[in-house]
């Protein structure tokens, strides 16, 4: 059973996507913390409603920028709750080495269009303003860039003429919410493999 660190600024219904799949039996994981920049960010009510580890990451008062000890910090934390695959769902900062390097390839993020197309903030207003044909969202693995790392999976979800910035990312967020614990599942093969008996899997830290 893979167990997960979420990562979230946002209201959290990519958490509880996933939540709800582990506790249906479509998804066998463990989410051991739920860390959020936003002190009142309502990914963490939802957690602790679950019953979930939460904790907040300090940001040192930074609105966009993601400081390197905050980072360091993040990565300490989760690795003391045993996290093997970090999750990130509508977390609105750019990771760097601190937390890139403590999960080398076991850090993910979903995102609301179709990658390479829209990258960054506000993807759904991008198609509609593009007037694209099609959007939809992107599990992909996390780099340095802005969106590009490699493709997990997509779901594709057609951009009506009538839609509205709103209405596609409704749209949008419903095939989230599908994608994103069976990719989950998919990453979580391979990544048990590595942390097999004989490997570094990690443990939770007590203390």
């Amino acid at each position: 059973m893979i167990r997960l660190g979420i990562l979230g600024s946002g209201s959290g219904s990519n958490m509880q996507a996933i939540l709800d799949a582990i506790q249906n039996g479509q998804l066998e994981a463990e989410i051991v913390m739920v860390l959020s920049d936003i002190p009142d960010a309502y990914i963490l009510e939802r957690a602790g409603q679950a019953g979930l580890p939460t904790g907040l990451i300090d940001c040192r008062g930074l609105r966009s920028k993601f400081p390197e000890d905050a980072q360091r910090e993040a990565a300490d934390i989760l690795k003391q709750a045993g996290a093997e695959l970090i999750c990130l769902a509508g977390f609105m900062r750019l990771l760097r080495s601190p937390l890139l390097d403590a999960f080398p390839g076991r850090i993910i993020n979903i995102h609301p269009s179709l990658l390479p197309d829209f990258p960054g903030l506000d993807a759904w207003t991008q198609a509609v303003e593009a007037g694209a044909r099609e959007s939809g969202c992107t599990v992909h693995y996390v780099d340095r860039g802005m969106d590009t790392g490699p493709i997990i999976a997509q779901a594709r979800v057609p951009v009506h003429p009538n839609d509205t910035p709103g209405s596609l990312h409704a749209r949008i967020q419903g095939e989230e919410h599908k994608i994103y614990p069976a990719a989950i599942a998919t990453v979580a093969v391979e990544i048990e493999r590595q942390l097999a008996p004989g490997n570094d899997r990690p443990q939770k830290t007590v203390l």
